[in-house]
């Protein structure tokens, strides 16, 4: 094995923690969902709409801050670890600003959007309540992106499994009790499960502070000197980022399509959706972890010269992939009942959701590569390229949800198999560009 090329050992050892803070950021959603299901079905669906609305634009954010990952790891990989802290710092101030414009935009303009695209009235007020509260969590929402970059990017992603822990434990308390009013708090409904996830946001901001200044190398990676702001480290970051921020928006956008599509058959395959979804997104967090690991190694691997070992590395995490979601698989196939129970004690919402969740079975196991291969074109800082791969796939997505949902007016569960369309053409096009493309001659 060459130099370049990490163990399986060291692979998990970067991943896990990640892992463990996605985990939780999950557990926030499923306690979220599983608490708004016993809500009502209007509650459920609503959460589902608004809470795509708002992570569609939190995306743009998020897609900076796997550009800045990029950076910072290629540093680390160069051992110019000076240079760290300034693209950390410079990255901070735009995610600030960042978020004064998003903020502005959904406070002023979400709800009337919103209105254009959502047939029931119920579902529209009941997003609206969510959406008001939850965009005030943006500002440290994208606190944490930044500090998020800069610990994977210098692959000391441990304070992501603590951040994750943290920011779980403090949403379920006030879930439980602003949502249902418990102990002299407010019955607040959905509009409580929105403040949960803003007051969980800054707690886990404030801890990641903390952290930082406990643990990292302040002098090594001349962090937190937030000097003026440099034009030209900010335009390098976003020179990567850019095409990242736009791929995860259409991407998060075309989840939002999806699921605005859905409501337009009622709120019945809608609240079945979002079961769905939510379950879906907990049994893939192994490999969204490992995907954002596959991004930071990759990266460091270019960065010290391994660029001959990157398809080994991919290649390496895609096998750890796929063993992680077998398990998963088979608890859908198992126990679908006692899964869907988590969200709702309803017998019929139950029944209906089962064929749905049998559906993305198969489609976690071409997720499994699809993500960590699409990841590996990411992390050569083609991000060009990736965006390029991204919308080919969410055209021949959407086409086939076009058709089988408003020409073919199809059961929800068959709505699903676009996961499938979606899968495998992003599988294919990362692995053709990774094999035949031209990012060994890309500089950063």
């Amino acid at each position: 094995m060459r130099q370049g090329v990490p163990t399986y050992g060291k692979i998990w050892q970067v991943s896990y923690p990640i892992i463990l803070s996605l985990l939780a950021q999950n557990i926030i959603n499923v306690i979220d969902t599983a608490f708004l299901g016993r809500v009502g079905e209007v509650e459920l669906g609503a959460s589902a709409i608004a809470g795509l609305f708002y992570i569609a634009v939190f995306m743009l954010g998020f897609g900076f801050s796997i550009g800045t990952q990029i950076m910072i790891a290629r540093r680390n990989g160069e051992k110019k670890f000076k240079q760290i802290g300034s693209i950390f710092d410079q990255s901070s101030y735009f995610f600030l600003l960042l978020g004064l414009i998003i903020f502005v935009f959904i406070y002023f303009f979400g709800a009337s959007i919103l209105k254009q695209i959502v047939s029931s009235d119920n579902i529209f007020l009941a997003s609206e309540a969510y959406l008001n509260i939850r965009v005030w969590g943006i500002f440290f929402a994208f606190g944490n992106l930044a500090f998020r970059s800069l610990f994977v990017g210098v692959t000391q992603t441990k304070a992501l499994g603590y951040s994750a822990v943290i920011m779980a434990v403090t949403n379920i308390v006030f879930d439980y009790l602003l949502i249902f009013g418990h102990y002299g708090f407010p019955q607040m409904g959905i509009a409580g499960a929105a403040l949960a996830s803003l007051i969980s946001e800054a707690v886990s901001f404030i801890f990641f502070i903390f952290y930082a200044r406990l643990k990292l190398d302040e002098k090594k990676y001349q962090l937190f000197r937030f000097l003026k702001i440099d034009f030209s480290i900010i335009k390098s970051t976003l020179s990567i980022s850019s095409y990242i921020m736009i791929q995860y928006f259409l991407s998060i956008a075309t989840w939002f399509s999806f699921f605005a599509i859905i409501e337009q058959m009622g709120e019945r395959p809608l609240a079945v959706s979002n079961i769905v979804r939510s379950i879906y997104m907990v049994l893939v967090i192994p490999i969204m972890g490992l995907s954002t690991a596959t991004t930071s190694l990759v990266s460091n691997a270019i960065g010290e010269g391994f660029t001959d070992d990157v398809m080994s590395i991919i290649n390496r995490i895609v096998k750890i992939s796929l063993f992680s979601v077998i398990p998963f698989i088979l608890l859908i196939w198992l126990i679908p009942e006692y899964l869907i129970r988590v969200y709702t004690n309803d017998p019929n919402l139950i029944a209906d959701s089962i064929a749905s969740l049998y559906v993305i079975s198969g489609a976690i196991l071409i997720f499994a590569v699809a993500f960590i291969v699409f990841s590996g074109v990411s992390g050569t800082a083609n991000t060009k390229t990736a965006l390029g791969i991204e919308i080919i796939t969410l055209v021949f997505y959407l086409a086939f949800l076009y058709w089988v949902v408003i020409l073919r007016n199809v059961d929800v569960a068959v709505a699903w198999t676009s996961e499938y369309i979606y899968m495998s053409s992003l599988t294919i096009l990362s692995y053709w560009y990774l094999i035949k493309g031209n990012w060994r001659l890309k500089k950063i």
